[in-house]
């Protein structure tokens, strides 16, 4: 029978709830649990795929093809287990499915309502996904902040929840900020006791609270938050600020977090084996070696736009115990400011992002040119490799006004184009190329030596391709295309004579793990930095 805890966070969002879910979970386990996470987001999209990055920051890509919240993200990178459409719960998801049961009649006669069948879609939603990972425990965050209207019915089915379960099967743990007054030197507790007595309000009583703030609690304040939300000091624990978010399961150890969930649900408490996760904080602390990359896109202003890829960087720097200074440029201030150019000669390696549609574009064409003239070390994901063919068609091949399709529908050299099979779709919705996709690649290419295989696995997301019309004379001109899928789409290319120049089609990102750095981050770091 699977345990549950329920996550919830108030004062305000992005106050840490996905931190401390996914550090609950590599506690537990470490401790030999099977554990499983849920992200519930109140909005009304089905999925993140159709949200601006300014809105929610990245989207997350599944093996198995779902477009996610980012925190999925951060759940697979600390524990270490592929999520999967189950692990993302949306208020789209749930209303969607309701009103799709009520049209065939699985309701007939009833009047649908918000109590029992969305919050009976709700819990349905929960406990599938923990079957589906056949999971001991279950953790479940509930996103935005108590007393937003729209988390209120996802408030009320875990409430049901608790009820339902047997005694000892549901844990609450409340994530919210404790404000700290720098010009009194004191932490205030009121916004933390509003949202609990709203939570309450609702009929969830805290069982543990995570306070976030600045600096840790002392034993005045907890005492204090403990006699105002009816909760034992014993039971309150404090995430403070740290150097890295790796370091906040650490925190939660030390203070005896996790064993405190375990007493609550009647579990059997261990001794966790964390000496391989410290060694990878220690490593990535102790990195010297500066080495400097400029990362190249259209929403850097929102560095959780592309917080996958900021990761990746730390993991493969952990591993050669570097320390990656990162320069973000916006790739519109290269079109405006064409002397913003000059400061990419001087960084160590290139980074252009993934993105869509036509802003910024031609900035991120200017880069790319930058590190192909220079020998500059060049990574191109998704996006940011099809722009290094267009760079390359424009420049090496003299094709002059050469694009993609997405950008110039009438551009007389369609070197990039939409995928055959997203001709005839109508529904841009979850209907991309999506999730995990098998590359076959070529012996003896650089491709090959990053890997070590002929063979690779990685998430996808995209609607556009190379066009294979022009892929000859692509090769005929010096760019090697050591990647292509089963069916012969392009999926990674590089250039011979070039310091490191790689593009590819997918996201290597996203399997990114801090103890499993991908192999294609790690390459692009070691040339880098010049690391044989």
């Amino acid at each position: 029978m699977t345990k549950f805890i329920i996550v919830t966070g108030g004062v305000l969002s992005s106050v840490g709830k996905g931190t401390v879910s996914a550090s609950i979970g590599l506690l537990l386990k470490a401790r030999g649990y099977n554990v499983t996470l849920v992200k519930v987001d109140p909005y009304l999209n089905v999925d993140a795929g159709t949200m601006n990055p300014y809105m929610h920051g990245e989207v997350f890509v599944t093996d198995d093809g779902a477009e996610t919240d980012l925190d999925l993200g951060h759940y697979e990178r600390f524990v270490g287990i592929n999520m999967s459409k189950y692990n993302n719960i949306t208020a789209g998801k749930v209303y969607f499915e309701v009103i799709r049961k009520e049209r065939e009649g699985k309701y007939l006669g009833q009047t649908v309502q918000i109590i029992p069948h969305v919050t009976d879609e709700i819990k349905s939603m929960i406990r599938k996904a923990a079957e589906k990972a056949n999971a001991e425990v279950a953790i479940v965050e509930i996103g935005g902040t108590v007393g937003d209207i729209e988390s209120l019915p996802f408030l009320e089915a875990v409430r049901q929840l608790k009820i339902e379960e047997a005694e000892h099967n549901v844990v609450f743990v409340h994530v919210a900020l404790v404000e700290y007054l720098r010009a009194t030197e004191e932490l205030k507790t009121k916004p933390l006791q509003h949202s609990v007595q709203e939570l309450r309000r609702i009929g969830i009583q805290p069982d543990i609270i995570v306070a976030r703030s600045v600096v840790p609690l002392d034993e005045e304040t907890r005492k204090k938050i403990a006699l105002f939300t009816n909760v034992r000091p014993e039971n309150i624990f404090s995430n403070y600020d740290v150097s890295m978010t790796y370091e906040v399961p650490l925190i939660l150890e030390n203070q005896g977090v996790p064993s405190r969930i375990l007493e609550k649900l009647q579990l059997k408490d261990s001794q966790p084996n964390l000496e391989d996760w410290k060694k990878f904080i220690s490593d990535l602390k102790e990195g010297k070696r500066e080495v400097t990359i400029a990362l190249v896109g259209k929403y850097t202003k929102l560095k959780d736009s592309y917080i996958s890829i900021k990761e990746a960087i730390y993991h493969a720097a952990a591993k050669l115990k570097l320390k990656p200074v990162l320069l973000w440029i916006e790739s519109t201030d290269l079109e405006s400011y064409p002397q913003e150019l000059e400061k990419l000669k001087k960084v160590n390696g290139i980074i252009v992002l993934p993105g869509f549609g036509a802003r910024g574009v031609e900035g991120k064409i200017s880069a790319i040119r930058v590190a192909r003239e220079n020998n500059i070390p060049f990574l191109g994901i998704c996006y940011g490799m099809q722009l290094a063919v267009v760079e390359f068609a424009r420049n090496i091949m003299g094709l002059k006004g050469a694009h993609t399709t997405e950008v110039d529908p009438k551009t007389p050299y369609p070197v990039i184009t939409l995928l055959d099979e997203q001709k005839k779709v109508v529904q841009v919705g979850g209907t991309m190329r999506l999730g995990l996709q098998k590359v076959i690649i070529k012996e003896g290419s650089l491709a090959n030596k990053i890997y070590g295989s002929t063979v690779a696995y990685e998430r996808h997301r995209h609607r556009y391709e190379v066009n294979p019309e022009y892929v000859d004379e692509l090769q005929k001109n010096g760019m090697v295309i050591s990647g292509i899928s089963e069916n012969g789409l392009v999926e990674m290319i590089e250039l011979k004579d070039h310091k490191f120049f790689v593009g590819l089609q997918g996201h290597p990102e996203y399997r990114s793990r801090p103890l499993a750095p991908s192999p294609v981050f790690v390459s692009f770091l070691k040339a880098s930095a010049g690391i044989e």
